[in-house]
């Protein structure tokens, strides 16, 4: 599998996931405009080697270095030399992540340990869902530096908790605990410390990989295209989304050991 080495990204194959660890530990992991262009180039060259359906990994795990933190936030030493366009660009430059990550046909989780707070709750809102440990803090704490979200906060906040609830953290910054975030809907899942939450996230892809390639590329693309349409637009793409999985060889696979009573062995087309 060849994704190259970054300065800032530790990576690291464990079964059927690839585990991707922001490694700034002396900075809380922070987005720096370097981190940014390295998970930039990691996520496009993903996207590039899935294009013919056969992929080396099956899900991707972000994590951050150590305990305490999974991102603490955007780099905002380094933001304050910036000027307005610089700042937009860095923020843009993360839309890009954000949606790249999104974009790909395999899950990605975010597997968050101790602070995710600014671009790093915003870079785990990106992840198709988020397992957290005990000692995690979720918050978007832009007010309190007379900012607001950059990185995508404003936009997915509303689509994983409430309204109500994404404007209140939003608008006050006020941090939440793992409990609280597992209670509003942010996360999907709280383990005891690091090591439980990297395994428990690994398990997920391992299942996940039991399952016909195709028609999880399928689904996470369907649900992605559905947000903000009409339950009668939402419910084309679903139609849409059917016949294309119908028409995979994995679909003929998978209907025809389950009339065998036989495991199916997709092929991934």
């Amino acid at each position: 599998m060849q994704l190259g080495t970054y300065a800032t990204l530790e990576l690291e194959t464990r079964g059927a996931a690839l585990i991707v660890t922001i490694n700034r530990p002396e900075a809380l992991n922070a987005l720096a405009a370097a981190v940014v262009e390295d998970l930039g180039s990691l996520t496009r060259k993903l996207a590039a080697l899935g294009r013919d359906g056969e992929w080396p990994v099956r899900g991707v795990i972000i994590t951050g270095a150590g305990e305490k933190s999974f991102v603490a936030g955007a780099d905002i030493v380094e933001m304050n030399s910036m000027n307005a366009q610089a700042a937009t660009d860095y923020g843009r430059a993360m839309h890009r992540v954000t949606q790249g990550l999104e974009a790909l046909p395999i899950p990605v989780i975010a597997a968050v340990n101790g602070f995710a707070l600014g671009g790093g709750c915003e870079l785990a809102l990106a992840c198709d869902w988020i397992y957290a440990s005990a000692n995690a803090r979720f918050g978007q704490p832009e007010v309190n530096l007379g900012l607001v979200p950059g990185f995508g906060g404003a936009v997915r906040l509303p689509r994983r908790v409430s309204p109500g609830i994404a404007r209140e953290l939003i608008l006050t910054g006020r941090q939440v605990k793992a409990d609280e975030a597992l209670r509003i809907g942010l996360v999907n899942r709280v383990l005891e410390d690091k090591a439980a939450l990297l395994d428990a996230a690994v398990a997920t892809i391992e299942e996940i990989a039991t399952k016909a390639p195709t028609a999880v590329a399928n689904a996470k693309a369907a649900m992605e295209a559905m947000v903000g349409l009409s339950t009668a637009e939402a419910l084309e793409v679903e139609s849409d989304s059917f016949r294309a999985a119908f028409l995979t060889e994995d679909s003929v696979e998978g209907r025809e050991a389950f009339v065998s009573k036989r495991a199916a062995v997709f092929p991934g087309r």
